[in-house]
C-alpha cells in the first residue's frame, strides 16, 4: 500500500510541479458553512445529480433555470403539497428533461429531506454532523432513504454541496484495484469498508481532507492533462 508521500510525489511530477497540483485541489466547506445550506438547496443538488446521471451534464446545466421555474425553486414546503396530477403535468413541461422516473424522485427526496430535518433540526445539520471517517455509511443512508441516490450520485451531490467525501471515479477505482485495496465489486460492503479504511489512513498521514485526497489520487494516475481537472 502506497504512502501519502509517494502518491503526492507522483501527482506533482505528472502535473509539472507542486504549485500546479495545488491549484487543482479543492477544499470542502467547514461544518459551519454547511449549516447555512437550506433544505431546498439540498433537494436541488440531489435532483440535479439524479438528472445528470447518464446524461450530458452540459445539457442539464443549460436546462436548469427551467427546472427551478417548474419546481418552484425546489421549495420544500410547496413541493410537499404537490398533488400526483401536478407532478405528472410538470413532468411533461418542455422546460425540463421529460423523464418521468427521474421526476418522481423529486417528491420522494423532498419527503426524505423533510423527515430528516424534523429529527435533526435541518437536513444540513444531519449532513454536517456526519463523521467523515465513516462517510460510506452516509452514502448508504442516502441510498436507503432517498430515490436514485446510490452509486456515485449521492457522493457527487455531497461533493457539490461541499461535504467532505471521496469520489469513486474511474481513475480512483483504477488506482484502488491496481494497488489491491479492492478486488471485488466496487459498491460491495467489503470493498467500501476497505476503501474507507485506506482513505482514513491517508487522512491520518497527511491531515488532508477526503476531497483533496480523492482528487490527489485521480491526478496521480490515468490520462494526464496538465493544468486542467482530471476525472473526478
Amino acid at each position: 500500500m502506497e504512502s501519502f508521500k509517494e502518491i503526492y510525489q507522483r501527482a506533482c511530477e505528472r502535473k509539472l510541479g507542486e504549485q500546479n497540483l495545488r491549484l487543482l485541489i479543492s477544499t470542502p466547506l467547514t461544518k459551519q458553512e454547511l449549516l447555512s445550506h437550506s433544505d431546498s438547496l439540498w433537494l436541488e443538488a440531489f435532483t440535479k445529480k439524479v438528472f445528470q446521471s447518464g446524461f450530458y451534464w452540459s445539457v442539464i446545466n443549460a436546462k436548469w433555470p427551467g427546472f427551478k421555474e417548474v419546481f418552484w425553486q425546489f421549495n420544500i414546503d410547496a413541493l410537499l403539497m404537490m398533488s400526483p396530477e401536478q407532478l405528472e403535468e410538470k413532468s411533461q413541461d418542455e422546460r425540463i428533461i421529460r423523464n418521468f422516473k427521474k421526476v418522481q424522485t423529486i417528491p420522494h427526496n423532498c419527503y426524505m429531506i423533510y423527515e430528516i430535518a424534523q429529527k435533526h433540526g435541518s437536513f444540513a445539520k444531519f449532513i454536517a454532523d456526519w463523521p467523515e471517517d465513516n462517510i460510506i455509511s452516509l452514502w448508504a443512508e442516502l441510498k436507503k432513504q432517498g430515490a436514485r441516490l446510490g452509486g456515485n450520485t449521492g457522493p457527487y451531490a455531497l461533493r457539490a454541496m461541499g461535504k467532505d467525501t471521496f469520489i469513486l471515479s474511474r481513475d480512483v477505482e483504477s488506482y484502488l484495484r491496481a494497488h489491491k485495496i479492492i478486488d471485488g465489486g466496487l459498491q460491495t460492503k467489503k470493498s467500501l469498508t476497505a476503501i474507507q479504511s485506506f482513505f482514513n489512513k491517508l487522512v491520518e498521514e497527511s491531515g488532508w481532507s477526503l476531497t483533496a485526497l480523492s482528487q490527489l489520487i485521480a491526478y496521480s494516475v490515468g490520462d494526464n492533462y496538465v493544468n486542467v481537472e482530471g476525472n473526478e
